[in-house]
């Protein structure tokens, strides 16, 4: 797909596309929703947002054919935000972290995705399950047993619905049921309507009214990064998806760029962030959308949706968002994970528990994610600094270091620990052909090295200086301190 034009990617398939994304819609809305009073805002902030985003995000984007909206991990980043300060902050932080967005794809941070390593994502996306399904528990507090009836049948529709056809998102057919049934049979249950207005017309530009000074800064900024880090994380996570099952390659820059252009749109609209969406993704991709023209059918689909369908959306009730968020988080959590807690290297488990414990702790999916990636980077600098072997070889007065493996902060004492400098021997050689200097506390260990030596009398000979292997010895090293 990278490979066709850009015309190509809004031309190529059209009927398919357009098909695909309207069925797409409607895997959309009930999530969308269910995501708005996870974030506390009315669901109009959350539907203006997918449809702007969707939209901007179809012409913007790198990867056609991904669905992105408001999704439950940048909810659960603004909720605290939004219930302490309310919606103008969110619109501020919405903003903010477009702006971010931009320019971690024009600085081409995407690339940084690399240290992300599997069980990182791992725990991320067991984290984001169990945030979502914690965000429901009060949903199910203190409620009628009409609102617990209610949400086991939506689960029950849910799950085994596409036991028999799988022509109509399930979801779907849980909101209908649940709504035709609250409506023939009255009963004390929240409905839609109580979280807040549905949009009747188009969004309206607008900008945040609060004062713009450090301390409304001070306030946002730590929550707009955070959007920032986590939108672009699951939005590159889904291309990667879409990448897999496509055999085709994205632009992870232009996407960077395009997410937070389609931010900043949403904030200027009234809307909440967002980022790419895994599960709308892969059902736009199961229906045959591959273009641009299914990204953005499936935001102008909704819009027109909702704004026709807007008096009976408001009757649906909550306990079929609460089924289906159980849903998601049921189908978010890898549970092959738990599994592999058993047959995975201990560390590499660590990680991925650590991850989900920050983040359920925090509530903050980019603490979890940083922490993450720094105890991942600390296990493998540890494991790498553990490889490093020094042998020595004596033989007509000349003492022989043969130094193999990768030397740098980690595993430069490793090195001198292993020197004797108190040997008999007159002369001493350290062989360096098998061993790679990455950084100046490696170089200084080296200098070091040498330096105890000839304070000891040795002539000292450092042999398999290969400029493109030790280039960072030659530029920093004093020429004069090595004999070669």
């Amino acid at each position: 797909m990278a490979s066709d034009s850009y015309i190509q990617q809004w031309t190529q398939r059209p009927v398919k596309d357009i098909l695909a994304g309207m069925v797409g819609t409607f895997a959309l809305i009930p999530e969308v929703i269910a995501f708005s009073y996870i974030a506390g805002v009315s669901p109009a902030v959350s539907l203006f947002a997918s449809f702007v985003i969707s939209v901007s995000i179809a012409i913007f984007g790198g990867r056609p054919g991904m669905i992105s909206g408001a999704a439950g991990s940048v909810a659960l980043v603004l909720a605290p935000l939004v219930h302490a300060h309310g919606l103008q902050y969110m619109l501020l932080a919405t903003l903010m972290a477009g702006g971010l967005q931009v320019l971690f794809g024009l600085l081409r941070l995407h690339s940084l995705m690399r240290f992300v390593s599997s069980e990182v994502r791992t725990g991320f996306v067991n984290a984001l399950a169990i945030l979502i399904f914690s965000a429901q528990v009060p949903q199910m507090l203190g409620v009628s047993w009409q609102t617990h009836l209610l949400i086991l049948i939506g689960l029950v529709i849910i799950y085994l619905l596409p036991r028999i056809s799988r022509a109509i998102p399930s979801p779907l057919i849980c909101i209908i049921v649940l709504t035709a049934i609250t409506i023939i049979h009255p009963m004390p249950v929240r409905t839609i309507a109580d979280l807040g207005a549905l949009p009747t017309g188009l969004p309206q530009f607008t900008l945040p009214h609060i004062p713009l000074n450090m301390e409304t800064l001070a306030i946002t900024f730590p929550y707009a990064l955070a959007v920032a880090a986590v939108g672009l994380l699951e939005s590159l996570m889904t291309a990667s998806v879409v990448d897999e099952l496509t055999d085709t390659h994205g632009r992870p820059q232009r996407e960077c760029t395009g997410l937070g252009i389609s931010n900043i749109f949403v904030g200027l609209f009234g809307g909440i962030a967002g980022c790419g969406m895994i599960g709308q993704t892969v059902g736009n991709l199961r229906y045959g959308g591959r273009g641009r023209l299914s990204t953005f059918t499936a935001g102008a689909f909704l819009l027109l949706l909702m704004v026709v369908l807007h008096p009976w959306v408001a009757r649906v009730p909550v306990a079929a968002l609460v089924a289906i968020m159980i849903m998601v988080s049921i189908s978010t959590f890898a549970w092959g994970s738990l599994k592999d807690l058993f047959h995975h290297p201990k560390l590499t488990s660590l990680v991925m528990l650590v991850t989900v414990g920050v983040v359920v702790l925090t509530h903050n999916l980019a603490a979890g994610v940083l922490v993450g990636v720094l105890l991942s980077g600390l296990f493998f600098a540890w494991h790498t600094a553990r490889l490093v072997q020094v042998r020595s070889t004596e033989e007509h007065d000349i003492l022989t270091y043969h130094i193999q493996g990768q030397i740098f902060f980690a595993s430069a004492d490793l090195m001198a620990e292993a020197m004797t400098y108190t040997t008999h021997a007159h002369r001493v050689t350290l062989d360096l052909s098998h061993a790679r200097f990455w950084d100046i506390t490696a170089v200084q260990a080296l200098e070091k090295i040498v330096e105890k030596f000839r304070k000891h009398g040795k002539d000292v000979t450092v042999c398999g200086l290969d400029h493109a292997q030790h280039g960072i010895l030659t530029e920093q090293s004093d020429e004069k301190a090595f004999t070669i």
